[in-house]
């Protein structure tokens, strides 16, 4: 049982022992049936799939690749050894890890998913949820953008790890990786929150929502065709993560928004807003 390039399942015949040797060390059942198999060895291998020849031989040794055919002390591959190269080559591009491929060619054997269907589900979640660019802006822009704002501001968002400067360009330019977060910052700033309280408080939220992220996604994939997903088919679960995106971020700003209430009201019911405003007020009184 062998998965080609596309994500079929193919019935492979063996290949006898006699089989002739072909020109270019290849083997086939009979040289007069156009459909017999190809035969390569592991050098031949490595050339046609650009797969060095001692990977190829650690792909076997973890279960990854199937093992070649032995014809005395030579090994022989053939096209599916071949087709599940470039699978592989394929996965590891979309970054997914060893573990993770053979698991992925497991489900594909047993007849589970389909490479294409995967695949599909694969571009799914690591397609971006926000539609933001990296951008680059040079001192003038910077400082056109925030001539209303403190002395030093743009350095401070350096220090903030908020802008990134470029080498030593002269005029310098700036790398900003998160244009949301950096207009989020400077309109704080306008209204009085410094850009040191509110990256802080950026790393509070981040830190949370990393961890409920982290928690969320093995939840999701728990629940694959049993309430996420519908039947759990590759089209059904792409479906599934494609209404969070919208839905998702929604569901965080409101969730924020309840939490944020709560945590205010209780803090203005126990009273340490006045007790906070009276200690303040001592201390600059004595200065």
């Amino acid at each position: 049982m062998t998965t080609t390039s596309s994500g079929t399942l193919d019935v492979m015949a063996g290949t006898p022992d006699d089989a002739p040797t072909v020109p270019g060390g290849s083997r086939r059942d009979d040289p007069h049936e156009p459909d017999a198999e190809v035969r390569y060895t592991i050098d031949e291998l490595a050339g046609l799939s650009g797969v060095p020849s001692r990977t190829i031989r650690f792909y076997q040794s973890n279960g990854t690749l199937r093992p070649p055919e032995k014809r005395g002390r030579v090994a022989y591959y053939d096209s599916a050894h071949l087709d599940r190269l470039r699978v592989i080559a394929d996965l590891q591009e979309r970054g997914l890890r060893l573990d993770a491929i053979r698991e992925v060619l497991s489900r594909m054997e047993a007849g589970r998913d389909s490479l294409q269907g995967w695949l599909g589900v694969g571009d799914e979640l690591q397609a971006p949820w926000l539609d933001e660019r990296v951008t680059v802006l040079t001192h003038e822009d910077l400082e056109t953008r925030f001539a209303d704002l403190r002395h030093g501001f743009i350095a401070r968002l350096e220090q903030a790890n908020m802008i990134e400067r470029q080498g030593n360009t002269r005029p310098p330019t700036y790398l900003v990786r998160s244009p949301a977060l950096l207009d989020i910052a400077v309109r704080l700033e306008r209204a009085g929150v410094d850009l040191e309280i509110a990256f802080g408080a950026s790393e509070i939220m981040r830190k949370r929502i990393s961890r409920a992220a982290e928690e969320l996604v093995p939840y999701f994939a728990e629940h694959a065709g049993r309430g996420f997903g519908r039947d759990g088919n590759p089209t059904d679960v792409a479906a599934a993560y494609q209404s969070l995106r919208p839905l998702g971020l929604q569901a965080v700003q409101v969730i924020f928004a309840q939490e944020m209430e709560r945590a205010l009201r209780q803090f203005v019911e126990s009273g340490q807003v006045l007790s906070r405003s009276k200690s303040q007020s001592r201390s600059r009184s004595r200065r």
